[in-house]
């Protein structure tokens, strides 16, 4: 928490050193990309820690580790391959890329999984929960 407080003062003396309005940034903007930097340092931060403890106390789950950022990768593979990256229907603004389309789509489809996912994991612990508390 005491580096997440520093690199906060540091990225306020840069802000006032390099000037806010220099750059034409209205304090909401300075606010949002702080929080933004905020949000990042801390999960790396979590991750980074917790892999540490994790390796110091098991080693050998850092092969399970991989495994599980593998079949991530490969499901996050499938949803970008699977993405159409259609134009959106009823823009009256610009199109965006279809780089953009395709990103967007491809996120779109992970919520997909996700949820189905969750769904599919709820039912089948509690169908688990049921047979194991009937032998007892």
């Amino acid at each position: 928490m005491i580096v997440l407080i520093l690199v906060s003062a540091v990225l306020l003396v840069w802000g006032f050193a390099a000037g806010w309005e220099k750059n034409k940034w209205l304090p909401v903007d300075v606010l949002l990309d702080w929080a933004y930097i905020m949000v990042v340092l801390t999960l790396a931060a979590v991750v980074f820690v917790g892999i540490g403890i994790n390796v110091v106390n098991e080693p050998k789950s850092l092969v399970k580790m991989g495994i599980g950022l593998a079949a991530i990768a490969v499901v996050c593979l499938i949803a970008y391959i699977l993405a159409p990256g259609a134009p959106a229907v009823g823009l009256i603004t610009e199109q965006p890329s279809a780089s953009t389309l395709k990103l967007t789509d491809t996120v779109l489809y992970l919520t997909y999984f996700s949820g189905i996912l969750a769904i599919i994991a709820i039912v089948v612990g509690e169908i688990r929960l049921s047979i194991t508390n009937k032998k007892g």
